[in-house]
């Protein structure tokens, strides 16, 4: 049975890859489902310069919040069981090293939310970090 990595990035709800995740559960395909919120570490950048990282980081989650919920939601309603975890980093290169070290057995990224050149970008910089299959859902 496999384990199923679906990476919530940033504001940006991941119902896409929920709802695949739900019905290769149903299927048994799946054992387990584990939802990363990938938040961006934004006291790295200039913007950590003005204001404390505490600070950052709770407006992180906070804008995220909604995000995480109903992503959770999906997975809630198909009655699948999961994990979630909140992570701080760039989101391919934090994807990929979380992925590595749970060992995941696929990620499933929701890109319906990304521009075509941005998904692109995203798809070949998780190609180049990670050594797990991803599949990309618009």
């Amino acid at each position: 049975m496999l384990k199923l990595l679906i990476p919530v990035l940033g504001d940006k709800e991941a119902t896409e890859a929920a709802r695949h995740g739900a019905f290769l559960f149903a299927e048994n395909c799946v054992s387990e489902v584990e939802v990363i919120e990938v938040l961006d570490d934004l006291a790295q950048g200039r913007v950590g310069a003005f204001h404390a990282r505490s600070e950052l980081h709770r407006s992180e989650k906070e804008r995220a919040r909604d995000a995480l919920m109903q992503t959770c939601a999906v997975l809630d309603d198909a009655g699948v069981p999961y994990t979630w975890k909140r992570v701080f980093g760039p989101p391919e290169q934090t994807i990929a090293q979380y992925a590595a070290k749970d060992h995941a057995d696929i990620v499933v990224l929701d890109a319906s939310h990304l521009g075509f050149f941005h998904r692109l970008t995203v798809l070949a910089r998780l190609w180049r970090w990670s050594s797990i299959p991803v599949t990309m859902l618009r």
